[in-house]
């Protein structure tokens, strides 16, 4: 049987709610009772599917599953939340759209990582002109900085932290094949990567969002996008070992974990002499 939740802040909030009842029940909450007179409208109700997609969210955001680890089969879900397995399974339809999720058949639904092959390149959308990034092997990286610093206002204002907090700022140029093709810039808020240093980021092999997932507990989970040509500075034309008046990509990027919390700018410079940004829309 279907259930409808009310009582209920739905899904930004990741949901909290104090009842469920059957949807051919004719039992009115308390609170539509009264007369209307006296009454505020009603409040407008998301899907049930919605709701239970909020309740796993909290569960992920919670850490009750960790990044690569299995969660419960649909029967399970639809047992601790009361309600069919139809609006369980809807629920982890969009979740696994959105790349939080990953189902394996005849195996069970998974928390995503960056960690695995197929998601590693999931926010890099550079290309080179023949073949994609894995053709090239890993990309090899050189820290050029990391270190510790107050936020200025609009670093403060984009991650949300107030202006002089600490964060982590860190510098780094990525090579594909021998050749530096992408400058990079980050800032991340100082509190969730306390530790975070240039030798640990030198030693660990993977990428670097399966770094903040594993030790730091933070997972992103989607990432807005600006981009435009720029020319470089002199010490950006050094690193990436362009002669003065090369056009690069200018790519910035806020990268969030759940419930929409910002937790790194990014701002990457790409050489397109041998590479481009491709993007799949759909």
């Amino acid at each position: 049987m279907s259930y409808i939740r009310y009582d209920c802040t739905p899904d930004r909030g990741l949901t909290s709610c104090t009842h469920l009842l059957p949807m051919n029940t004719q039992s009115t909450p308390p609170e539509l009772t009264a007369s209307s007179e006296n009454t505020a409208p009603a409040p407008a109700f998301s899907p049930l599917y919605q709701q239970i997609k909020g309740l796993i969210l909290q569960s992920l955001q919670a850490a009750e599953w960790k990044p690569g680890e299995s969660i419960p089969s649909e029967m399970d879900l639809a047992a601790r939340y009361r309600v069919s397995q139809g609006t369980v399974r809807k629920a982890i339809d969009e979740l696994a759209g959105e790349n939080l999720l990953v189902r394996r058949q005849g195996k069970g639904t998974f928390v995503a990582t960056h960690a695995e092959q197929h998601v590693q390149y999931r926010f890099l959308k550079l290309v080179p002109d023949s073949g994609d990034l894995s053709s090239e092997g890993p990309a090899q990286r050189t820290i050029v900085d990391c270190r510790r610093l107050r936020a200025s206002a609009e670093i403060a204002r984009t991650l949300a932290l107030r202006s002089g907090d600490t964060v982590v700022q860190v510098r780094r140029v990525l090579a594909f094949a021998g050749v530096p093709t992408i400058l990079e810039d980050l800032w991340l808020p100082g509190g969730p990567f306390k530790g975070l240093s240039a030798e640990r980021l030198a030693e660990y092999h993977g990428p670097m969002y399966g770094l903040f997932e594993s030790e730091f507990g933070v997972r992103m989970v989607r990432a807005d996008e600006k981009i435009r040509a720029v020319l470089p500075d002199e010490g950006q034309q050094a690193l990436l070992a362009v002669p003065a008046g090369t056009p690069l990509l200018s790519v910035e990027r806020v990268a969030y974990t759940y419930n929409d919390t910002p937790m790194e700018l990014r701002r990457g410079l790409y050489r397109t002499d041998s590479h481009h940004y491709h993007n799949a829309l759909s």
